[in-house]
């Protein structure tokens, strides 16, 4: 008899190239040890069921089933890989038919967030509290935004979750809008313009400090003074929020960022926060992720919590 590894081997290499149906059809004919009962089985006529025995024998160079009197008697061979058989249909309808629940008690997984530095600060000990209750063997991987392409990281599999203000590149990624933050200005105590009100003209003519990662002067604010006739001075730009903050509270300079995102590390600092005296849209708080994660079940319940806990921060 041939060696029962290189048949499995052979069987394996073989099924590669075949219709899955044959597996299924050999497991029912090893399971039932007539055509007739594998027929029934699968709900196939006996001829159909012949014929792909008569497929399962040209593929495998074995009779599989020979007949001693009125029975069907699997051969050496048959014996030897019914357990395989068995097996690599379990492993097929297993990939074919992914799990749809997750045991967050038992999943044991680390995700990478890529999230704007001032929500990283607000979200992170709600959210961190939240997924180790539920889930101990899970580790979140907080990315600070970068100029570099966002979209491919998220392609490749560096990151699973964007958190920002920003909308998906492509319509190959899934977007979710889950709450709103509005501009304030933020400066320290007793600076003139906070005293003031600030009244729109307070503000334009006030040191300004931008937030941009690229290091930007001018931001859509500008942009809406300028409608209105008005020039702020800015003078520097911070790469992150929390440096701009530090910075704010260290001197007379102001910096308009999303309030209900800046709060807690505003007010950690002692800095104020005023109303913009300047109509501008809200910002949008969203998460995007690649559409292969769509139907994960692990990365649906990340969804869920995060989702959760940007509500409470920034929820309508």
């Amino acid at each position: 008899m041939r060696c029962v590894q290189c048949i499995f081997l052979n069987l394996d290499l073989r099924l590669v190239q075949l219709d899955l149906n044959l597996l299924t059809a050999l497991d029912a004919l090893l399971e039932q040890g007539s055509v007739t009962a594998a027929a029934d089985r699968l709900h196939l006529s006996v001829p159909a069921m012949s014929r792909t025995l008569g497929r399962i024998r040209r593929a495998t160079g074995d009779p599989i089933l020979v007949r001693t009197g009125r029975t069907m008697t699997p051969t050496p061979y048959a014996v030897a890989v019914r357990e395989e058989v068995q097996s690599l249909l379990a492993r097929a309808n297993a990939v074919l038919t992914p799990p749809r629940d997750v045991d967050p008690a038992t999943l044991e997984r680390t995700f990478s967030l890529r999230v704007h530095d001032a929500l990283a600060t607000a979200l992170a000990p709600g959210l961190l509290a939240a997924v180790a209750a539920e889930a101990p063997g899970v580790r979140l991987r907080l990315l600070a935004e970068t100029a570099n392409d966002a979209a491919d990281d998220a392609r490749q599999g560096r990151v699973d979750l964007a958190i920002g203000a920003g909308s998906p590149p492509s319509p190959e990624f899934r977007a979710e809008t889950v709450g709103t933050d509005r501009l304030v200005v933020i400066g320290r105590p007793g600076h003139p313009a906070l005293a003031a009100g600030p009244d729109l003209a307070a503000y334009a003519a006030a040191r300004h400090l931008t937030v941009s990662r690229r290091g930007r002067l001018q931001d859509p604010v500008d942009d809406a003074l300028a409608a209105r006739g008005l020039t702020r001075q800015v003078v520097a730009a911070a790469p992150t929020t929390a440096t701009a903050l530090q910075v704010a509270a260290a001197g007379d300079l102001l910096v308009t960022a999303p309030g209900r995102t800046c709060r807690t590390t505003a007010e950690t600092l002692g800095l104020q926060l005023r109303p913009l005296p300047l109509a501008m849209p809200a910002v949008p708080v969203t998460c995007s992720w690649h559409q292969r994660y769509e139907a994960d079940p692990a990365h649906a319940w990340l969804r869920a919590h995060v989702r959760r806990a940007l509500s409470e921060l920034v929820g309508s």
